[in-house]
């Protein structure tokens, strides 16, 4: 497993301890039983609609999803935990059970949900538990937050279509009502395309996107093939 290699310019010694443990570390994986609560709706904002995933490392996340066609911006974060505020370091100690996540801001004229899950699930190994890659730990689980019952019945169906495939119980996703989005820490956003010299943005976060971009082409933005 390969840690995350930090950035030696003005960027407070807090925050370089960060980078130094970053992506690889394996934390207390934690179980609730509680009730599932109903889902939080956001409400489109001049014609753009919200989704939220979490599937590893944000830094890959938000590179893929910025590439897809429609989405007009996508945020690291934090969400699927039962803290508030949580922090980068605070998740990692995998006692807040918040993972890390991304808030995708899209045009549903011209792109759909539905697509957004096939992105999802195409830019990811799809049976790999609590981590994706070199990086593990409940903070780098794979979820799919829903606002409603129709983009539940879209994740529920794309999941059944996969497990047709694959094998009954083999997507490791967690399927969870969205509650709120934290943003990140400010290092942390478009960190894959102002840094693409960081070791492992080369050797995990770039080959990531790049075999999502061979999959998807008709996804992608015109600046992105």
């Amino acid at each position: 497993m390969k840690n995350k290699v930090p950035l030696f310019t003005a960027m407070s010694l807090v925050a370089s301890a960060l980078f130094l443990t970053g992506c690889g570390s394996e934390p207390e994986i934690k179980e609730t039983s509680e009730e599932i609560p109903e889902p939080v709706q956001n409400e489109f904002e001049d014609g753009l609609a919200r989704a939220y995933f979490a599937s590893g490392c944000f830094w890959c996340v938000e590179a893929v999803y910025e590439s897809v066609k429609g989405v007009k911006e996508s945020i690291s974060g934090y969400s699927g935990g039962h803290t508030e505020n949580p922090t980068y370091e605070s998740s990692n100690t995998g006692k807040t059970g918040h993972a890390e996540a991304v808030e995708i801001i899209y045009d549903p004229a011209v792109i759909g949900f539905a697509d957004l899950v096939d992105v999802y699930f195409g830019s990811q190994n799809v049976t790999q538990k609590n981590g994706q890659g070199p990086d593990h730990g409940s903070q780098y689980r794979s979820i799919l937050f829903y606002q409603n019952a129709e983009e539940k019945k879209i994740i529920d169906e794309k999941i059944a279509a996969l497990e047709a495939e694959i094998g009954e119980g083999k997507v490791a996703a967690e399927v969870m009502p969205f509650e709120k989005f934290w943003v990140g820490e400010d290092y942390h956003q478009n960190y894959e395309k102002l840094h693409p010299e960081n070791g492992y943005i080369q050797n995990v976060s770039i080959p990531r996107l790049k075999r999502f971009q061979a999959k998807f082409p008709d996804l992608l933005k015109e600046t992105a093939h």
